[in-house]
């Protein structure tokens, strides 16, 4: 359909026009006729054919193209039309702009002050297609908070020239809902004077949404992993390069941003303990073949200080195609040592859990035999078992203080010994033992294993050896020596005057608790002699200093 108006010519105004016309410029039925054609935004009359920039009813401008007739009676017929928007901005104006898909076209006229739309580009701002309008109309639909940046970088295009592009957020002209513009445009000059811009806009909301979703997972990621001491990484199997993501990664290795990520090669072959090594190139064999997850455990030497941390990993691979080999791994890595030596305490625990009473019971009987022997009536044999059975349970009460709490080396050498002794432990006279050094506070690391083996040699002299008969005597000494963090404590058990002293054929759980206690939990340097004449156990420990952490005392 065609606008269709007649013109008078000697006043200039509209003597009639169809209502596809009116229509157009937003007049209703018949309101166009007796209009000036200046009105509309025609100067010269008769009318010129071309393309014009009519005056809508509602102030807007709409681009018609204007075919007329030669004037006739005074009269003049005029064949108005509707531009095509897409036609306004021509993509050839600005290629660079238009390489994008599903965009639309937009143009800034210096001349005018008005910003022209293409049907795509209206479409997205909720426009009517070939409406024009001015910057502070659109400035309106702008965000407030956007509205400064966007006209610094407007007006240094139309002043420097050269392409732009900038996002921003804008409500649509038909319903009011915000969405998120990317724009692209470049200033065009004529001669040196800026002309306007052209450029391309597209509606970039969803990708906005979901670039936020993703940051949003992310931290979380980041938060849960961080909660859960996780590092996480990359590694790129072409290249053999990984990538940490996380700080959590560096810290576990030991590592600075600066030394980098490491790679499969180094991980396996230097940093990865070798005994630890084949089962880990099969773990990721097995993943590989299996298309399984990827989990593993072992020790690595941490870069910093050079200490053995157990490690355990868990990943997946990725393929960019079923039945194609994998090209990068994910996965998470976490430090599990304090957890797995907490596994090996707590079971070494229990194991000497059901050791001790087993032994406290072999205990009991060898108290009950040996006050007994000396015991002169029923009440002096009560009086005196009673007190070495209520000592024996003050050894334990001793071992299970709080954690921070400090045991005195001749306090635990004492209760645990003062069922089998007969009178003071200084040495005096013939007594059966002998205990001699200077004071000595052991803090609860190594209080408690301490503890146990001094309860497994006076348990071991109470079966075996001098403790086991009446003429058995013991002598512990200790004294410290001036080295490390807080000097090193040397210790010396001797027994003598008991059964003669053979060694053992086989290591029992005892034998294998002391090496094992002193050795793995003190640092102790253990030696351990069986002359004929008595059981020999010498032993030098590093003390450590005390932890202000673990001991709120200071």
């Amino acid at each position: 359909m065609i606008g269709l108006l007649v013109i008078g010519l000697g006043d200039g105004r509209i003597r009639t026009a169809n209502p596809h016309l009116c229509q157009l410029l937003d007049y209703p039925d018949g309101g166009l006729t007796g209009v000036e054609l200046t009105r509309l935004g025609e100067t010269a009359l008769p009318v010129t054919n071309g393309i014009r920039r009519w005056h809508r009813a509602d102030g807007g401008i709409l681009d018609v193209h204007v075919r007329s007739s030669p004037p006739t009676n005074g009269v003049q017929v005029v064949v108005v039309d509707a531009v095509d928007a897409d036609d306004l901005v021509p993509a050839v104006e600005n290629q660079a702009a238009l390489t994008a898909a599903g965009v639309g076209e937009w143009r800034f006229d210096t001349a005018t002050g008005l910003i022209s739309l293409s049907r795509r580009a209206a479409f997205i701002l909720g426009d009517r297609p070939g409406v024009r309008f001015s910057w502070a109309t659109l400035r309106g639909r702008l965000d407030a908070e956007e509205v400064g940046r966007i006209e610094t970088q407007v007006r240094s295009a139309l002043a420097e020239g050269g392409p732009f592009a900038l996002q921003c957020r804008l409500r649509r002209a038909d319903d009011g809902t915000e969405i998120h513009l990317g724009l692209r445009g470049e200033a065009s000059r004529n001669d040196g004077v800026s002309a306007g811009i052209v450029g391309v806009v597209q509606d970039i909301t969803a990708q906005v949404v979901a670039r936020t979703a993703l940051r949003a997972g992310e931290q979380r990621l980041r938060i849960a992993t961080s909660l859960a001491a996780l590092g996480i990484f990359e590694w790129h199997m072409l290249d053999d390069q990984a990538v940490w993501e996380n700080e959590r990664m560096f810290a576990i290795f030991g590592r600075s941003v600066e030394d980098g990520a490491v790679g499969k090669r180094e991980f396996l072959e230097h940093i990865l303990h070798p005994d630890d090594r084949a089962a880990f190139r099969s773990a990721i064999t097995n993943a590989l073949r299996g298309d399984a997850v990827l989990k593993a455990t072992g020790r690595i030497r941490r870069r910093s200080d050079g200490a053995w941390r157990i490690i355990d990993l868990a990943g997946r691979f990725e393929r960019d195609a079923p039945h194609r080999l994998p090209r990068r791994l994910i996965g998470v890595v976490a430090d599990v040592t304090e957890r797995r030596m907490a596994e090996e305490r707590q079971t070494l625990l229990i194991r000497e859990l059901h050791h001790r009473v087993k032994n406290t019971l072999a205990t009991v009987q060898a108290i009950v035999g040996s006050t007994a022997r000396t015991a002169s009536s029923i009440e002096s044999f009560y009086e005196a078992f009673v007190g070495r059975i209520m000592s024996l349970a003050h050894t334990h009460s001793v071992l299970t203080e709080d954690t921070w709490q400090t045991a005195s080396l001749r306090t635990l050498l004492a209760n645990e010994l003062r069922p089998y002794a007969d009178g003071d432990m200084d040495g005096a006279g013939d007594a059966r033992i002998h205990l001699k050094g200077p004071a000595v506070d052991l803090t609860s690391e190594l209080a408690v294993p301490i503890g146990m083996a001094i309860h497994e040699l006076t348990t071991n002299a109470a079966k075996y050896g001098a403790l086991s008969t009446p003429d058995g005597r013991v002598v512990i000494t200790w004294d410290l020596v001036p080295d490390g963090p807080a000097g090193t404590l040397r210790f010396e058990w001797r027994e003598s005057g008991g059964p003669t002293v053979r060694a053992p054929t086989r290591q029992g759980f005892g034998s294998r608790l002391l090496q094992r206690v002193l050795t793995a939990q003190v640092r102790a340097d253990v030696t351990i002699d069986y002359p004929p004449d008595g059981f020999h156990l010498r032993m030098l420990a590093p003390l450590p200093a005390r932890s202000t952490v673990l001991d709120p005392r200071g």
